[in-house]
């Protein structure tokens, strides 16, 4: 048994406790309390960590990210993200894209970060499948929290500028919308060939193997969402539209132009993935960017994730966007949760993450000031009860 003690407690799903104790075995987190509390344990084996003047938080979350995939100091020997030869590739799977010895994984548990949801770039309309890692490892196998996570699909402008030059759809976006629902049309017309022949198979043929098509099975059976790539108000409301059309979850990443649809956004009840906003308006769909997106979207009650998109902000800084965003006017309870139990929900990994509630990974964050402090330094960070 283990204990994290004298620690300014941020639960994110319980009471903030000025001056708790976290209690963890096995790596999972068995309680956390206040310190009068604390003397029960006094006479059971315990090793104690004492983090005075520490601020506590679950293990931050990147929810969207490509750690891994495009290699820190490397150029096409570590860019692993785009497999821009096929606009239609359900089929990948980050975790075998991914290297752990990517440094950025050490960065961003020096940040504090255990968790990252990482996976494949935008070029294609459907481009692969998603993994949730923890942050410390030498092999992804042992890393994964949940893979796939998430089916990642892009709208907008980035595989019309993949194909384009290729001379090869989609080179608009209602090419990019025919081409997604041609597969998910056939997608679920193989899910009920595969139905109707596990109910009946002698009246009805076996359907032939379909990599493709056998991998959109989770996302029409709601196991996990259609991660969609999508900036501007149109393509967000053509990716919730496609969403109702087939009964199939989705999350919004980025939804810079969120701000924009704040009524279709809240009748649909969209998780989102907003970010990056520290960085530079690159492209058209980036004109309205703003950090005050954030406030926005959480003053309105819908559910936000803040994300780096590492590589386009150094995962790193992901506590540093969390502050802006404070400073943007977003409060700073939901800008907390934002990486941390709002990023796990979203995610759909909160059974495991998010938030220091017993049963859960012991993974933790201690830092020298209060998280979102400019000037806040993380002491310690714990995966799975291991200081790391």
């Amino acid at each position: 048994m283990k204990a994290i003690i004298n620690a300014a407690v941020h639960t994110m799903e319980g009471p903030f406790i000025p001056c708790g104790y976290i209690l963890f075995e096995d790596g999972k987190i068995v309680e956390a309390g206040d310190m009068s509390a604390f003397a029960s344990f006094s006479s059971q084996p315990c090793e104690t960590i004492d983090v005075s003047g520490c601020h506590v938080t679950p293990g931050l979350i990147d929810a969207h990210c490509h750690v891994g995939m495009w290699e820190d100091s490397m150029d096409l020997e570590g860019a692993d993200g785009n497999e821009d030869t096929d606009p239609i590739t359900p089929q990948l799977r980050a975790i075998d894209g991914i290297n752990p010895f990517d440094r950025c994984f050490s960065d961003a548990a020096r940040a504090g970060i255990t968790t990252v949801v990482t996976g494949p770039g935008s070029s294609n309309v459907i481009c692969g499948q998603f993994a949730a890692l923890k942050t410390h490892g030498s092999c992804v196998d042992n890393m994964i929290v949940k893979a796939p996570v998430a089916i990642k699909i892009a709208l907008g402008e980035n595989p019309k500028f993949s194909y384009r030059a290729k001379n090869q759809a989609p080179v608009t976006r209602m090419g990019t919308a025919a081409l997604l629902r041609d597969t998910l049309l056939r997608a679920k017309q193989y899910q009920k060939d595969l139905n109707d022949y596990a109910a009946d198979p002698k009246e009805n043929d076996r359907p032939d193997f379909d990599i493709k098509l056998h991998s959109l099975l989770p996302l029409l059976n709601k196991e996990i969402p259609a991660k969609v790539h999508a900036h501007r108000a149109d393509d967000i409301a053509t990716a919730l539209r496609i969403a109702k059309e087939f009964d199939i979850r989705v999350t919004i990443e980025h939804a810079t132009e969120g701000h924009l649809i704040l009524g279709v956004l809240k009748e649909a009840n969209a998780a989102l993935m907003v970010g990056p906003a520290l960085c530079e308006r690159s492209k058209i769909e980036l004109k309205n960017l703003s950090f005050r997106n954030y406030k926005t979207l959480s003053d309105a009650g819908l559910d936000v994730a803040i994300i780096t998109d590492h590589p386009v902000v150094p995962i790193e800084y992901l506590p540093l966007c969390a502050s802006l965003a404070v400073k943007s006017g977003m409060s700073s309870h939901a800008a907390l949760a934002a990486i941390t139990i709002t990023a796990a929900k979203n995610c759909g990994i909160q059974e495991r993450v998010g938030s220091i509630t017993a049963g859960k990974d012991a993974d933790f964050a201690a830092f020298d000031a209060h998280p979102l402090d400019f000037n806040a330094n993380v002491v310690h960070t714990f995966i799975n009860g291991v200081m790391v």
